[in-house]
Formats: structure tokens, C-alpha cells, sequence
């Protein structure tokens, strides 16, 4: 059965794999990115697919997104909360604050004010998954990456109490991707991303595994699954 999936963060990584895959196999995607590229993807996926230039830190640029999208009884089947950024690896004391508050404010920030206008047309409607990308670093630590660390730790905190506070039939999910050889992995690992799955491998995986996900999984934190896993 065909889905309505709305994805953030399509242009590249991740998402721009999880929304190819996605309208290969027969769903209708949404989605939006900062970068003139989602124009490559409105060209290639006309309508019944949508595609916007929208910032997730711009709460009113994301209402009108939001209100676009959904309707009576129109909501996403699946939302997924991809779009995020990465500090340039660097002792905690080194990070500029601009670049420490960047990170916030699209890895945390941005996640909830995407929330706070798609989790209502789904609880209207009474059904609906949502996932938040979160990461090994949301769950672990390591030097130089301490905002981004901080940033994914605060995405799983959040996903789970928004968990506790959704009606029956609804179910929010942080998600850790796995390490997949993505431009935001090479700012950190750069020579050795390149030894890791590709975000188009990757998505075979990921999404037929995030469409089984539903309300008996709400509150939980889970890992995509590894090739051959």
C-alpha cells in the first residue's frame, strides 16, 4: 500500500537516498531542504511528489510548509526528522559559539519546530510514524564532535517524552542510521568514509525497515539494521 512519507533533509545523505527509494518502490514523498539541489528533485519527481525550499529553523516557513502538505484527514504516514548539521571536529573550547548554536538550533531546534506542525494533523487523523534521526553519538560519545554529541543525546530525550505524550496509534522512534559514508561522516572521518555502505545502499535497508515501524514500537531507540544483519 502506497505511503505518504515527508522527509527533511532530501537534497543529499541520507535523505536524499530514503526519498529516491521511497518513490521507486511506489510512495508519494515530501519533502524540503535548504540547497538549490531540491529543484534537481522537483524536475525528476514531479506531482504527486512535493519538493520545497524550506529551513527547518524557520518556524513560520516550516507552518507553511506544514499547512501545504496536510488537510482533513491528510497527514504523514511516516515523518521522518533527517535534516541536520555537523561541527567541524574540534575540542569543545575551540567551537565558535555560532557554529556550537547552528547545531542546536537545526539538530534540536529544527526537529521540534517540525513537531510542533506535523504531529497535529497526525494526531487529528489517529495514525502515523514519526522518526527522528538520531546517531551512535546520541548514545555514545567522542572528542571533537561535543555539540553534535550533545545535539543527538537532546533528540533522543526529546523523541522519548513526545513518546509518552502521543495518543494511541502514533508512535515516535529515534532512529540511529548506522555509519554510512555521507559528506557529514568524511567532515569527521574522512579517510576512512569511504570503507563504509553508501547512503543509496544504505536506503534499501532503512526503508522497508522504517515502514514496518508503528505504535508498538513508540518510545523506543533503534538502529538500522547492518547489510547482512
Amino acid at each position: 500500500m502506497s505511503k505518504f512519507i515527508v522527509i527533511t533533509g532530501v537534497t543529499k545523505g541520507l535523505g536524499r537516498a530514503l526519498a529516491e527509494w521511497y518513490i521507486a518502490n511506489g510512495h508519494t514523498v515530501a519533502g524540503c531542504g535548504r540547497s538549490s539541489e531540491i529543484l534537481d528533485l522537483r524536475f525528476t519527481h514531479p506531482a504527486q511528489h512535493d519538493f520545497s525550499v524550506v529551513d527547518v529553523t524557520d518556524e513560520t516557513k516550516v507552518s507553511i510548509w506544514a499547512a501545504k502538505l496536510c488537510g482533513p484527514d491528510v497527514a504523514p504516514d511516516l515523518l521522518i526528522c533527517n535534516a541536520g548539521v555537523m561541527n567541524t571536529p574540534a575540542p569543545l573550547w575551540k567551537v565558535p559559539a555560532q557554529e556550537f548554536n547552528r547545531v542546536i538550533d537545526v539538530n534540536v531546534k529544527g526537529v521540534a519546530t517540525v513537531l510542533r506542525h506535523f504531529v497535529p494533523p497526525m494526531i487529528a487523523r489517529g495514525s502515523g510514524t514519526i522518526v527522528t534521526l538520531s546517531s551512535g553519538w546520541g548514545r555514545s560519545t567522542s572528542p571533537d564532535v561535543a555539540p553534535y554529541c550533545a545535539s543527538k543525546f537532546a533528540v533522543e530525550g526529546l523523541t522519548q517524552a513526545l513518546a509518552q505524550e502521543l495518543p494511541s496509534g502514533l508512535a515516535a522512534v529515534a532512529l540511529n542510521p548506522g555509519i554510512i559514508d555521507t559528506d557529514m561522516l568524511r567532515q569527521c572521518w574522512s579517510d576512512e568514509a569511504g570503507g563504509y555502505a553508501k547512503p543509496a545502499d544504505w536506503a534499501k535497508i532503512a526503508g522497508p525497515y522504517l515502514l514496518q515501524l508503528g505504535a508498538k514500537d513508540n518510545g523506543r531507540s533503534l538502529t538500522v539494521p547492518e547489510q547482512g544483519g
